[in-house]
């Protein structure tokens, strides 16, 4: 696993983050440094899957990056599945996710799409993921988004849904000088997180917990639920 140091020097011109080449090479430690408790959502996004996939139906990966959370699914399901999909819009992304698949044991079919989450017609799902993927979509597009999912969603289905939040202050400095400290104790140096943070900023636009919640209430799922939290950072359980 290549360590993550696109940060480390001085970018004088300091540019977007962006899913490129660069960040796929390194991705795996990105996230697994930078996100607190991903190390856990994953394989519970697996378990998640076992209990909540059905026969026949097809699963959705959305913004499926290298595949964690795709793979988690895969091995998870214990019904015979139609399909799995994956989707994600950075061809370098899709690319290495391919990879992993290829070599993957499990024989659950899967499909990889380099497209736009928002055009893609999500269809007979009993399963759909959004892991840190909706955060990246500019806010107005989320609620069609969530909408369109649950439209194409079989009853019983789940969707799991995995992003960085906000809060009012003065919690939202409390929790983002955690999660500084948790970048911090995984190696990431001053210069490291405050470049990646200008980076991100415009481009990841976090929402509270309860505007996510009433997204997925909203959109007229019958149980939304917030499963998990470490710091700034959440996944919810959102049932047809």
């Amino acid at each position: 696993m290549s360590r993550d140091r696109i940060y480390a020097n001085n970018h004088d011109d300091l540019e977007a983050f962006a899913f490129d080449e660069a960040v796929a090479r390194v991705f795996p430690d990105m996230i697994k440094r930078s996100v607190p408790g991903y190390t856990t959502i994953i394989p519970m996004i697996g378990v998640i899957t076992g209990e909540y996939a059905q026969a026949g139906s097809h699963l959705y990966d959305l913004g499926c990056s290298l595949g964690a959370s795709l793979l988690a699914m895969r091995h998870g399901v214990r019904e015979p599945v139609a399909q799995l999909i994956g989707i994600d819009n950075a061809p370098a992304m899709i690319k290495q996710c391919q990879q992993y698949v290829d070599a993957d044991p499990s024989d659950v079919p899967v499909k990889l799409i380099c497209g736009d989450i928002a055009e893609l017609v999500i269809e007979n799902a009993s399963v759909v993921t959004l892991n840190f993927t909706l955060q990246f979509i500019p806010a107005e597009q989320r609620d069609e988004i969530i909408q369109r999912i649950y439209n194409g969603m079989r009853p019983g289905g789940a969707l799991i849904l995995s992003e960085k939040i906000c809060f009012e202050q003065p919690e939202q400095a409390l929790q983002e000088n955690l999660h500084w400290d948790f970048k911090r104790a995984n190696g990431y140096s001053e210069m490291e997180i405050s470049q990646k943070r200008s980076a991100l900023e415009n481009v990841l636009i976090p929402e509270s917990a309860t505007a996510n919640m009433n997204r997925m209430k909203n959109a007229g799922f019958s149980q939304v639920a917030q499963w998990y939290q470490c710091f700034n950072f959440t996944s919810f359980i959102a049932i047809k």
